[in-house]
């Protein structure tokens, strides 16, 4: 069967590969693999829904040749807003809501028959003033966070494949972080924002998100934990998000066990699992061989989630080196020339 897979996958890429080359500047290395469809091409042929990536929307507005590589769906099938839909431009001031440059990224997605995820609903930064350094009850909140959320998803609804509801909730020991809302209202929180954002729309799904739960560990523990607890709980939950934030020559031993540990745990209480926010950092200087060691390593993360069923799609945080958050570490698959780097196909060859 894997063998017929196999097949089958080649040959749904076989035309492109004959008629569509892609400019790459690695498609002169021995066994390149950039002349394919194009990324979102090579997941879904692999049985994944997507491949996708973050962006805002100044980057394909106003760069077009940015522009004409995020609108081609050969490469992307699904996008993330990286900043737009977060809580302090989303709603400045209390009950004032503004949604101009999320909406427009929504069209992006629309215009193109692309997935869009949301994010986010509740994080602890690139929050406003009045909630970052206010004091609040308890109930007062809730009621802030569930209108928050409610809002939010419901402007949106029937248009979002999934929601980052909660993202960095936890702390590297898998302790709760504390910051406003955990403050106020302990964990409670959480299944306030879920059970808002399921009210808002039934049919997105809603996902806690969250970086350092590649590897085993104790964070990763406490996340399946709580998800398991929420869901016996009764609380709408039908995701994880595994940011996947690394660094090259630093990835966790056990990533593949820990993502097959994933799907035993989706496969358990109907879940589903993502690389949500996927880069990966250098360290030092960019030389031929660390593009390699690059290439090998996001090879490694995507061949973990293609080998598990429950992780049904791969996200970049942002795909190229010009408009990545991370300005010193040369992390994504295009570089600033928004031309093809090796890890362009470790993507592939992870798929």
């Amino acid at each position: 069967m894997l063998v017929l897979a196999q097949l089958t996958a080649l040959a749904l890429l076989l035309p492109y590969c004959l008629a569509s080359p892609v400019a790459s500047s690695s498609a002169s290395l021995p066994g390149s693999t950039s002349r394919v469809a194009g990324l979102n091409a090579v997941a879904k042929a692999s049985g994944k829904l997507y491949f996708g990536t973050a962006t805002n929307a100044n980057e394909f507005q106003d760069d077009p040749v940015y522009g004409a590589i995020i609108n081609d769906t050969r490469q992307f099938g699904q996008i993330s807003p990286a900043n737009a839909m977060k809580w302090e431009f989303t709603e400045p001031n209390p009950g004032n809501f503004t949604f101009e440059d999320g909406d427009i990224i929504r069209d992006l997605a629309r215009n193109n028959g692309q997935l869009l995820r949301g994010h986010n609903c509740v994080w602890y930064m690139q929050l406003p003033d009045w909630i970052a350094n206010g004091t609040f009850t308890y109930h007062e909140m809730i009621n802030i966070v569930e209108n928050h959320c409610g809002t939010l998803v419901g402007h949106y609804k029937g248009e979002m494949y999934s929601w980052d509801v909660i993202n960095e909730s936890l702390n590297d020991d898998g302790s709760f972080r504390e910051n406003v809302f955990f403050n106020a209202t302990g964990p409670d929180y959480i299944p306030a924002a879920l059970r808002a954002a399921r009210a808002a729309d039934p049919h997105a799904k809603l996902y806690i998100n969250d970086y350092g739960i590649e590897g085993r560990g104790n964070k990763t523990t406490a996340i399946q934990n709580l998800v398991r607890k929420l869901k016996s709980e009764g609380v709408p939950i039908d995701g994880i998000g595994i940011q996947s934030h690394l660094t090259v020559g630093q990835l966790p031993t056990d990533l593949a066990e820990n993502f097959q540990d994933f799907g035993r745990l989706g496969a358990e209480i109907g879940i589903e699992f993502a690389i949500t926010e996927m880069d990966m950092r250098i360290l030092g200087n960019v030389t031929a061989e660390v593009l390699e060691q690059q290439k090998a390593a996001y090879e490694t993360v995507v061949d973990a989630c293609h080998a598990v069923p429950e992780c049904v799609g791969v996200t970049v945080w942002d795909f190229t080196d010009k408009y990545g958050w991370i300005t010193d570490g040369h992390a994504d698959i295009w570089d600033d020339d928004l031309q093809k780097k090796p890890a362009y196909d470790g993507v592939v060859l992870g798929f």
